[in-house]
């Protein structure tokens, strides 16, 4: 099972969104036995999906 341990919302900085591109964000996982991954996910996707730091990622994601 892996848990959202943190949510980092990108800086675009010069590099406008391009148009139709909605705001992406890293989050880092974390499962039971520490091992740790990132995916990029829409941050829509995330409010959509009521998930924050500290919630259980879905599976097949």
């Amino acid at each position: 099972m892996w848990t959202i341990k943190q949510i980092y919302d990108g800086d675009y900085g010069c590099e406008e969104l391009q148009p139709g591109q909605q705001p992406r964000v890293s989050v880092t996982l974390v499962n039971e036995n520490d091992e740790i991954r990132y995916v990029s996910v829409e941050d829509a996707w995330l409010v959509e999906n009521k998930l924050d730091v500290g919630s259980v990622w879905p599976e097949g994601v």
